[in-house]
């Protein structure tokens, strides 16, 4: 759609250049400056992200979700934004991290989509503006504030929060008079009860997902009720080490995998719900894990023939949603500043954020802009608005908590003992130390 709007403009244009032509014939230049003015007045900000400007039809929820803000953004400041877009078949091996490093580093863009891990690197590098001065980052949660501040500076802030949390059947729970679980002694008993009354695997578990478990029982008292930046500092510094805060979640995960609560085996090559999941929506299985928007998605989970409820991750506090988050960072260096601050302000203002959310259904990373979600979701989110959760991801870490914990549970899944986890993890901190 997109393409064919640009030819139209191009053909438009290449008529009003004939016209122009003529009125040169007689002497008056006025057109041809009229139209060389409007086209130094002409505002781009450039955006690099995973995603292309999709078109208006598509069925992708989020992509249309943040085109519509964007459209806001270009409405209301006069501008355009354009869409460059990492594909893999156009860089290869190289990452969409990789490639982000390299173009923001280069300076090559205005506006960039970023994951936890580059927004850290970036960030202490000083690549990425400061937008603590923006106006929507007055109504930011606590949460986002958070997961995006490198060195005492907010490098990026995201359009949602995704929350992580456990996938229950509740009919098959209630079948077998179990309250949902609370604390990780909790959640044992009920999968003892589940593979006693002959459901031989009651966790349906895949190789993305499992740290979640590790991240709840590991920073519950980090991120509530403790001094959180101070425990941050003494991580970052050495004083305290991260395989102190991780071997109660291994410990937990190894006797699940144990006593064959998880198959182990099948979850290290499961693919996200594509592997675990038929056996959950059969009712085989009556817990899995995945992320928000997989309850809203008629495609993942959003349509079950069972009672569906999202909890939090059982944790020494009760139940603890897992929260990770990219963000949208602007690059130093951008050679169109000013208007990129004004697209980013306007896309994450409180206007956009609520059009953004409604469309995705999804938690907005503004206190001002609540959103109605489904029943199954609401325990999930009660939770979030206490402001009671976990983050997976944290910029303001040295040591990146998502991909790296990730990893290091399919070493377990492979027969690793906790030890040499918790010791991957001390190499790990020993070099952002060095660094």
């Amino acid at each position: 759609m997109n393409q064919i709007c640009r030819k139209i403009a191009a053909a438009c244009l290449a008529g009003l250049a004939v016209c122009v032509t003529a009125a040169c014939a007689d002497g008056t230049e006025t057109g041809k400056n009229l139209i060389q003015q409007n086209k130094k007045e002409e505002k781009v900000v450039n955006l690099f992200g995973p995603m292309e400007k999709s078109d208006p039809d598509a069925e992708n929820t989020a992509r249309t979700a943040f085109d519509q803000t964007v459209a806001m953004a270009e409405e209301k400041l006069g501008l355009t934004v354009e869409y460059r877009t990492y594909t893999a078949e156009n860089y290869k091996e190289k990452t969409y991290d990789d490639v982000t490093l390299e173009r923001v580093r280069a300076g090559m863009d205005d506006l960039y989509l970023l994951n936890p891990d580059t927004i850290q690197v970036l960030g202490l590098e000083g690549k990425l503006l400061d937008l603590s001065g923006l106006d929507s980052a007055k109504n930011l949660r606590e949460i986002v504030k958070t997961a995006n501040t490198v060195d005492g500076k907010l490098a990026a802030i995201p359009q949602e929060v995704v929350a992580h949390g456990l996938f229950i059947n509740k009919d098959m729970f209630d079948q077998y008079h179990l309250k949902l679980p609370q604390t990780p002694e909790d959640f044992l008993e009920c999968c003892r009860v589940f593979q006693e009354n002959g459901i031989e695997t009651p966790v349906g578990a895949n190789r993305w997902w499992l740290e979640n478990f590790v991240f709840a029982q590991a920073y519950a008292d980090l991120y509530n009720g403790g001094n959180t930046q101070a425990e941050i500092d003494a991580l970052n510094s050495g004083k305290s080490r991260y395989s102190s805060y991780m071997r109660p979640g291994f410990e937990f995960l190894q006797t699940l995998i144990d006593r064959g609560y998880i198959d182990a085996e099948k979850a290290y090559t499961y693919e996200a719900i594509e592997g675990e999941g038929p056996d959950f929506l059969a009712q085989k299985t009556p817990v899995v894990m995945a992320y928000w928007g997989a309850a809203n998605t008629d495609t993942s989970y959003g349509s079950p023939d069972f009672e569906l409820q999202v909890i939090g991750f059982p944790s020494s506090l009760g139940q603890m949603p897992v929260v990770s988050m990219t963000g949208y960072g602007i690059c130093t260096d951008a050679k169109n500043l000013e208007a990129a601050k004004e697209t980013l302000d306007t896309v994450l203002s409180d206007e956009a954020l609520q059009v953004y959310c409604e469309t995705n259904r999804v938690i907005s990373p503004s206190k001002n802009v609540n959103v109605d979600c489904i029943p199954a979701l609401q325990p999930l989110k009660d939770k979030i608005e206490e402001n009671v959760y976990v983050l997976g991801s944290n910029a303001g870490m040295k040591v990146e908590q998502w991909g790296n914990t990730c990893l290091i549970v399919r070493k377990l899944l492979q027969g690793a003992s906790v030890d040499a986890c918790m010791a991957e993890f001390d190499r790990l901190q020993d070099e952002s130390l060095a660094e």
